[in-house]
Parts: C-alpha cells; structure tokens; sequence
C-alpha cells in the first residue's frame, strides 16, 4: 500500500468544540483536526473562552485544565484518551536543581491522572514563556482511533 493507493479518508474534519477556550483575537485556527483514524489536538491551555489564563502560578491545575481541555477535543469525535499515541508538554519554570525536579513532579502527577498502561509517547520541554501572561503550560497531541478509518 503506498500513499496514493492507501485508503481514502475523505477531507478532513475540523474540530472546534462549543464553549471552549479560545484565542484573545481573531485567528483562523483549529483546536483539532480529524483526518481519517488519525487526530490532531492543537495546543491546549488553561483558559477561558476569552483567552484569560486559569489557574495562574498553579501548575496542578493549569495542567488539569489543559488535560481536561484536550479530552473535550478528543470527544467531539467519538475518541478517548486512551487512543492518544504522542503528547508534547510545554511548560514554564524559572528554578532548578531539586526546585525544578519538584515542579516536574506536581505537573507529571496530574499528566499521570490521564493515561494508563501502556502510555503513550511523551515529551516535555520546558520553555521561557507561553502566548498569555501566566500561563504555565501547554499540551498538543496526536491521537488514534482505527475504527474511524
């Protein structure tokens, strides 16, 4: 099978859940694409349907915020958390040494809350800042789901 005899999918479908976060302007971004067995979850983050940051200076529950955000994603068309394959976690923190391990520690506990045996891929890259003031997270991720096919 290549990839011009494979199956045919169909276009895409945009997801964009009703009452969701969303940007503090006009853009012509996703938060997911489905495209045949395949999901795409743009970069979730803890905030309100104006752009506003939720949780500010708490790592637990901006990243409970952003895991929840991405399962809303997942459910608009029919998939679980359990069919995502890769996430990449993007996070904020100034500290180091067993200040930094601390904080990794909190942010994984509540990552952990949502994926069970075998888990997917994972990646986290801690970063200088995010698009919103206090933001201390942000999560995208590629999900599965064969019988969407």
């Amino acid at each position: 099978m290549s990839i011009t005899t494979g199956p045919q999918w169909g276009p895409p479908t945009r997801i964009m859940p009703a009452d969701h976060w969303d940007w503090s302007m006009p853009v012509p971004f996703s938060q997911g694409w489905k495209c045949g067995p395949l999901i795409f979850v743009g970069g979730q983050i803890s905030a309100d349907e104006h752009g506003r940051t939720i949780g500010a200076g708490d790592i637990e529950v901006q990243t409970r915020n952003t895991f929840e955000n991405i399962r809303k994603v997942l459910a608009e068309v029919g998939a679980e958390m359990k069919h995502i394959v890769k996430f990449n976690t993007f996070y904020v923190f100034d500290g180091e040494g067993d200040e930094l391990t601390e904080y990794w520690e909190k942010m994984t506990k509540v990552r952990l809350e949502y994926f069970q045996e075998p888990g997917p891929v994972g990646t986290a890259v801690r970063i200088s800042g995010l698009a919103y003031p206090d933001l201390l997270i942000e999560v995208e991720a590629i999900a599965y789901l064969p019988d969407a096919a």
